[in-house]
């Protein structure tokens, strides 16, 4: 019986799930009943599988997303006013494809962040690469790449990804060199792959944001005309969650 030298094939051509599942099979008299396509399948579905986790894996790890987020685990009650036809179809990732955007809004503390966290985790299962950044650290490491050298670099790593999410959008005040910069990220990104911003500034004040009007016409131009709007609303999730007990007088 050649069983050994198969297994070491399967190992030489990294199948190791295949493997697996095949080395089961050998030791489970049960599999001896069902058809050969039956089981050929079953090794197939193993490795695919196998294969499917190691990918999203990689995608979580590279886009860094801050929450464990799963649409699974969202909240979409009427009172937190998300449209969950919306938020659900927004989880199948056509948007990405499209070159689209989403805008994540509402007051402090609403799930702004876990929403779009459980956005960014479909987008990895759908095997789009994604990268998630607060915007005050992206604009830090912005800085940082220009001093060293890696500008060119860091920004041909903004244009390829498909997703990039800008949490705590206009949080901060931005200078007129941080606003050309993000510019510069965003003209990149135009029609070529799709971005989502989280903020709870609303959209009405985010001209007045940046300190350059011709800028920010640009910058809206390219971000809020082709995005869904995902508004959130309710008390703040940190007041509701936290562990302390509420005085009672």
């Amino acid at each position: 019986m050649l069983t050994q030298p198969l297994l070491d094939k399967l190992s030489r051509l990294r199948l190791t799930a295949f493997r697996a599942a095949l080395e089961e099979q050998l030791h489970n008299p049960q599999y001896a009943a069902l058809p050969f396509e039956d089981r050929l399948g079953i090794l197939i579905d193993r490795e695919c599988t196998h294969r499917d986790d190691k990918r999203l894996k990689r995608r979580l790890k590279t886009a860094r997303l801050p929450l464990p987020a799963t649409i699974e685990d969202l909240d979409m009650s009427a009172s937190r006013g998300l449209d969950r036809s919306l938020v659900l179809h927004l989880t199948q990732g056509e948007w990405i494809a499209q070159h689209l955007n989403i805008l994540v809004l509402g007051p402090t503390g609403v799930g702004k962040t876990f929403l779009t966290c459980a956005l960014a985790h479909s987008a990895c299962r759908y095997d789009f690469t994604v990268r998630y950044y607060r915007t005050s650290r992206l604009l830090h490491q912005i800085s940082l790449a220009r001093a060293d050298g890696s500008y060119p670099k860091l920004l041909g790593t903004f244009a390829r990804t498909q997703l990039l999410i800008f949490d705590d959008w206009l949080r901060d005040p931005l200078t007129r060199s941080q606003s050309q910069d993000l510019l510069e990220i965003l003209d990149d990104r135009y029609g070529r792959s799709a971005t989502l911003v989280a903020t709870q500034v609303p959209v009405s004040e985010w001209h007045a944001r940046f300190p350059d009007p011709t800028i920010a016409d640009a910058i809206l131009d390219r971000l809020v005309h082709n995005a869904y709007r995902l508004t959130l609303r309710g008390e703040s999730r940190r007041k509701t969650d936290s562990p302390l007990p509420m005085p009672t007088t």
